[in-house]
């Protein structure tokens, strides 16, 4: 269990250390932060398949396939419900940021912190749902894909957020905020499979879909602003360096 805790810690953490570093550099290139989000792209793409879908597949039983599958596509269609409700970031970031009414400011980061929470919650249960298979290598890097994908998302909502007029202190209490859901998620989905053990096929899968659609939905095309080469390569080698770590850990 305090493993499981340092873990939720680290990976809502990773939010707040790349707020951080978002402060320091405020007119970060798009090209350095496009690589290390694909980088940590290619990491969870890895972490999803080897360490949440097919371990549902091996945990399933007979029915493995059918229950994998669902679970995947339901994770999936869950978080395409929640983009059709809350803006998605990369809206939000290129929202207009020329009223300077009070209200308006006060909406746009009550928007902001909602969509980047909703957004952050199932990472964290994902985090969280990898422990229940008692695979502590493979759930480590699990959160640590996550955790490092968590860096850039943190750095990027910095600059439109302080541009838009929000104070420094408020926009970085929101990005604590964001951390804090992550570890509440990552708590959750942990307890949620030590409860009922029966549950962990079908949770791994979702936790695999909401990965998935994620990377696909969110990270890719925000890593393909200009020459997508750069980014494709980041997301191979991170792919690449969980699936050396995975082999290696056996």
């Amino acid at each position: 269990m305090r493993l499981v805790l340092l873990t939720a810690l680290g990976v809502g953490g990773a939010t707040v250390f790349g707020s951080i570093i978002g402060f320091a550099f405020k007119k970060l290139s798009h090209r350095f932060s496009d690589i290390v989000l694909a980088f940590a792209a290619g990491v969870m793409l890895a972490a999803a398949i080897l360490g949440l879908i097919i371990p549902s597949l091996d945990y399933g039983g007979k029915f493995g396939l059918l229950i994998t599958i669902a679970g995947i596509f339901t994770g999936a269609l869950c978080l395409n419900l929640i983009d059709r409700l809350v803006p998605h970031l990369h809206r939000l970031m290129g929202a207009d940021t020329e009223s300077h009414e009070h209200n308006a400011h006060l909406s746009k980061v009550l928007l902001f912190v909602t969509a980047i929470a909703i957004h952050n919650l199932p990472e964290g249960i994902a985090a969280g749902v990898s422990f229940g298979s008692d695979n502590v290598a493979e759930a480590m890097l699990i959160a640590g894909g996550i955790a490092l994908q968590n860096i850039p998302e943190g750095m990027v909502i910095i600059a439109p957020m302080l541009s838009a007029g929000i104070s420094p202190r408020r926009t970085f209490l929101c990005a604590l905020a964001t951390g804090l859901i992550e570890v509440v998620g990552t708590l959750l989905g942990y307890f949620a499979v030590s409860v009922a053990t029966a549950i962990l096929p079908f949770a791994l899968a979702f936790a695999g879909g909401t990965m998935l659609y994620v990377i696909s939905d969110e990270m890719i095309p925000e890593t393909h602003h200009d020459d997508a080469s750069g980014a494709t390569y980041a997301l191979l080698v991170g792919f690449c360096v969980m699936l050396v770590s995975d082999v290696l850990l056996g």
